[in-house]
């Protein structure tokens, strides 16, 4: 009898070909992150800004590795791979253990040393509210409605779910993961990449990988393609002269973004997250200088323009936007 070979088995059968889907590792993960945020801040003008988010990354290294989360039955594989969607798109799979996670974080954070003293109102405001305020809070930043008066939490409950999105994304088999539709969203999240790493070392060396702002899952998109429309056509780079080019802002012509691209051949120590928030003043200079907007955010930088308001009244923060 004949079968059918999937994507993943061709895969698995061919010593020579790359991975697809890099999936992330806990908590080393977080470690790593936290060390290049802080190797990062040196001489950086954002410097104490980087450091505080690496003792955030910090309570994420504590908390990853303390959670058992159900693991997708196989229906929902399926149902994934014949639609070409993601397997399990945030907005609907938020859950309830984040609220923990969220809690043991805020613990690592208040016994912190140096954490700036006006954050610890927000820290408790934040610990006070109850789940349902938190679960608002946390649905609204996944379909990226951040209401103003949120703008200040959205740093420390994004990186709660993005404990909990990983823990769950690390566990996966990448044969599993569908080729999504369109191919510039997360296979296992549906959310859009923070930025674009080129990677070294093993297999996946000299690739372009795509890297999740929420379940830090990386997934493979060719060079000199738009990572937000796929377009081939006016793609180009731009960075600040005298810089270099360890991280560049890709941009495209035909539908005005920009993405910034990761290059650990230049920097073997270059972190997606990391360095694309170390590199907050080419954002700056893309606001200022050229045309293009930003196409995604960086989770932990939910600081923007107010554009419209909710029906509470509240404006509502484009998170793509840095502040001027």
């Amino acid at each position: 009898m004949q079968r059918i070979l999937q994507p993943g088995d061709i895969e698995s059968l061919d010593h020579t070909s790359f991975p697809r889907v890099l999936l992330p590792q806990l908590p080393g993960l977080f470690v790593e992150r936290a060390a290049r945020l802080r190797q990062l801040a040196e001489g950086n003008p954002i410097a104490d800004y980087l450091r505080f988010v690496a003792q955030i990354v910090d309570a994420q290294a504590k908390a990853a590795g303390q959670l058992t989360l159900a693991e997708p039955d196989a229906a929902l594989i399926a149902r994934a791979q014949e639609h070409s969607m993601p397997l399990l798109p945030a907005a609907d799979h938020i859950d309830a253990a984040w609220h923990g996670v969220l809690d043991r974080m805020l613990d690592a954070l208040s016994g912190a040393d140096g954490l700036p003293a006006p954050l610890q109102p927000l820290l408790q405001e934040l610990r006070a509210l109850d789940t349902a305020g938190r679960d608002e809070i946390a649905q609204r930043l996944l379909q990226k409605e951040v209401a103003a008066r949120h703008v200040g939490m959205a740093p420390f409950v994004m990186a709660a779910l993005q404990v909990v999105f990983a823990t769950r994304a690390s566990g996966l088999s990448a044969r599993d993961l569908p080729y999504t539709d369109p191919a510039s969203i997360c296979p296992v999240c549906a959310s859009e990449p923070v930025a674009s790493v080129l990677r070294i070392g093993g297999k996946a060396a000299g690739h372009r990988y795509l890297h999740c702002g929420t379940c830090c899952t990386e997934w493979h998109m060719v060079r000199v393609k738009c990572s937000h429309c796929e377009s081939t056509k006016g793609v180009e780079y731009q960075g600040i002269d005298g810089a270099g080019d360890t991280v560049l802002a890709e941009t495209c012509e035909e539908c005005g973004s920009y993405r910034k691209v990761v290059n650990q051949e230049k920097d073997p120590m270059a972190e997606p997250l990391a360095d694309d928030l170390a590199s907050l003043m080419l954002d700056l200079l893309m606001g200022e200088e050229t045309r293009f907007q930003r196409a995604s955010a960086n989770p932990l930088l939910y600081v923007a323009f107010a554009e419209e308001q909710d029906e509470a009244g509240d404006a509502l923060i484009d998170p793509a936007t840095p502040a001027a």
